[in-house]
């Protein structure tokens, strides 16, 4: 927005507390290089606009504001002659994107001294170059910084990420490799019970019944119902007895095999039906080896079908094989976040999903989203942790006018109200030493509310604290390509 052309008096700009140390020489210089401009009411730049000038304020109110989620938020309020903003880094020249910061208007006619960016940049380097090369160091130096501690609060949170997932990936490892190494003595056992069988001479239709009887045992095996333990205790006994009257030994044993695989007295009627007396003790044994592999074979698919399911879920929450930016549904990246931190929320942690399925993909970084979740997961379980160890966390997804929600609730002891505001600011916790940067949450509200344009904020009481996540359906890949700052 231009304001009115009003003309520059080197005498009133000099007494500004920025230029009040130029020579008149300096001063008519600025005079000659800017120009003076009253702006009414309104606008007078838009945060992410090109930085092209830098205000100095001679008279007025002025207002910075910065874009939060959908919201413009205040953030100074001033009527103090010499206040400047604008493109005060264009020194920096093409190093850095020149953009606005934040917005600015004005309340009441206010006149500013206005200096082309490019003008700012050359009186920075010709009449203060040290102060330039401080001011740089300063600032690339800061951003160095902030990244190298940003780095650091990721790898501790990959180290923790990495040590639940490696306990998670053992327990189905384990389970796998046991089960395998029973599985080759089964299959031993049950070549040599066969070899037995076979020297039997017997006939074979006799043999081809035994190998039907073990065909439809492997079936019921597949199809084998869940009993309640009562349910199964009075199975084992029947087919205990049932062992016991037809003299075959160790009774006792077979059956809780046979009762965990669905067979029962009726099936064994059946066996027993199908081949003689001689035979019997034999089949059984030989069906007992067929239907522990059976078994075992399950048991290797399902913790392979573990392991495969939290290989997907690393996948999905590292985002490794996807692009940084694209359509993300937040549920996906929920559950995978609950799954890797699985092992760190613990068994006596309940975690409740309230998920609204029905919300929209919305347009994200999805990795970075995932390490906000991380963070405020990593929270809640640290709160309810400090207040005993048992409690409930509870995820909610919902549509919050226009916006999707992401809420984390946690029944741990709550924020005190003294330090509720400050919660965000880099290098605040409330963790011992050692034990936290204190930049978790800075982190994710920068991601948030800087590359999502969304919204982070607290709710929090005793017994229930509610860190709100509020992010836009819609939004350009334009609108949330800046770096963080």
């Amino acid at each position: 927005m231009s304001g009115q052309l009003v003309p520059c008096s080197p005498a009133e700009i000099g007494a500004l507390f920025l230029f009040e140390k130029l020579s008149p020489e300096q001063l008519g210089q600025l005079c000659s290089s800017g120009r003076v401009e009253r702006f009414e009411p309104g606008p007078v730049y838009t945060e992410g606009e090109p930085a092209t000038c830098f205000y100095v304020m001679i008279e007025g109110t002025v207002v910075l504001s910065r874009r939060v989620g959908g919201d413009d938020v205040e953030v100074t309020r001033t009527s103090q002659r010499g206040v400047y903003a604008g493109s005060m880094q264009a020194y920096l020249g093409d190093r850095v994107r020149q953009v606005y910061k934040n917005s600015m208007r004005v309340t009441e006619p206010t006149r500013f001294f206005v200096l082309p960016g490019e003008k700012f940049s050359e009186f920075m380097q010709e009449w203060f170059p040290m102060a330039v090369h401080l001011l740089e160091g300063l600032f690339f130096g800061s951003q160095s910084t902030q990244r190298a501690i940003g780095q650091r609060e990721r790898l501790l949170a990959l180290g923790s990420l990495s040590a639940g997932l490696t306990h998670e990936l053992n327990n189905p490892a384990a389970a796998a490799v046991r089960a395998t190494a029973t599985l080759r003595e089964r299959v031993g056992k049950m070549r040599h019970k066969l070899a037995i069988i076979a020297q039997g001479n017997y006939a074979p239709e006799v043999m081809a019944n035994l190998i039907d009887i073990q065909d439809r045992t492997a079936e019921r095996v597949a199809k084998a119902p869940t009993l309640s333990p009562l349910e199964a205790s009075d199975r084992e006994d029947a087919v205990t007895d049932w062992l016991d009257d037809h003299d075959i030994q160790n009774g006792w044993r077979l059956a809780p095999t046979f009762v965990q695989a669905g067979l029962d007295v009726d099936w064994l009627d059946q066996v027993a039906a199908a081949v003689d007396g001689e035979l019997l003790p034999n089949a059984i044994g030989w069906l007992n080896y067929t239907v522990e592999t059976e078994l075992l074979m399950d048991e290797i698919n399902d913790s392979t079908n573990r392991i495969s399911h939290l290989v997907d879920a690393a996948k999905q929450y590292s985002q490794l094989d996807r692009a940084p930016f694209q359509n993300a549904d937040v549920h996906e990246l929920l559950d995978s976040t609950l799954l890797m931190l699985s092992g760190k929320i613990g068994q006596r942690i309940q975690v409740v999903k309230e998920y609204d399925r029905t919300l929209p993909k919305i347009p994200a970084y999805p990795a970075e989203l995932n390490q906000v979740w991380t963070n405020l997961i990593d929270n809640a379980v640290g709160a309810i942790n400090g207040a005993g160890g048992e409690g409930t966390l509870t995820v909610r997804t919902a549509l919050d006018h226009e916006r999707l929600l992401v809420e984390f609730r946690d029944t741990g002891p709550g924020v005190p109200k003294e330090i509720r505001s400050r919660i965000f600011d880099p290098f605040f916790t409330t963790k011992p030493v050692g034990e936290g940067t204190g930049l978790g949450l800075d982190i994710s509200w920068r991601i948030v509310v800087n590359k999502h344009h969304g919204t982070l904020q607290v709710e929090s009481e005793p017994g229930d604290t509610r860190f709100q996540v509020l992010l836009p359906l819609t939004a350009a890949e334009s609108e949330t390509s800046e770096e963080l700052e």
